[in-house]
């Protein structure tokens, strides 16, 4: 089911040049990076990189809303670790994979993982790769 709009809050615009041996940035200028492929040694940050930093912010964002519908008092030193892999396809192609390691130091089990399945439910990355891409957690 695709999710439509009613208001839009934000949007975000950048341009790349070069692909993944280029440059991206952002049109407030605030984002300005080097791109390189992943393991190129050439200096510069890669799109997994990239992803896995957006969707662990806006993660923490998601938790944070859980948290507040579900009476849980989030820890201040909460963090998501993000493992995004790029592998090859059976049919040549090219996908990714995702493990996310959701860190709620001092919160019961079953606490951290109301969190974590509500707030995959509500985070607009998760919602995106949903039934795209294999998606993992690991609630430490």
């Amino acid at each position: 089911m695709t999710a439509i709009l009613q208001s839009t809050l934000y949007t975000a615009q950048t341009r790349t040049t070069g692909g993944r041996d280029g440059r991206g940035e952002s049109s407030d200028g605030e984002l300005n990076v080097r791109l390189s492929p992943p393991n190129s040694g050439r200096p510069g940050t890669n799109p997994e990189q990239l992803l896995g930093v957006g969707w662990s912010a806006c993660f923490i964002g998601a938790l944070r809303r859980a948290g507040q519908s579900l009476q849980i008092r989030l820890p201040e030193d909460v963090a998501v670790v993000a493992d995004i892999a790029l592998g090859n396809t059976a049919d040549g192609g090219f996908a990714l994979a995702a493990k996310l390691r959701v860190e709620l130091p001092g919160l019961a089990s079953d606490d951290k993982a109301r969190l974590v399945e509500m707030a995959h439910q509500l985070c607009p990355y998760s919602k995106a790769t949903r039934d795209n891409i294999e998606v993992t957690f690991d609630i430490p």
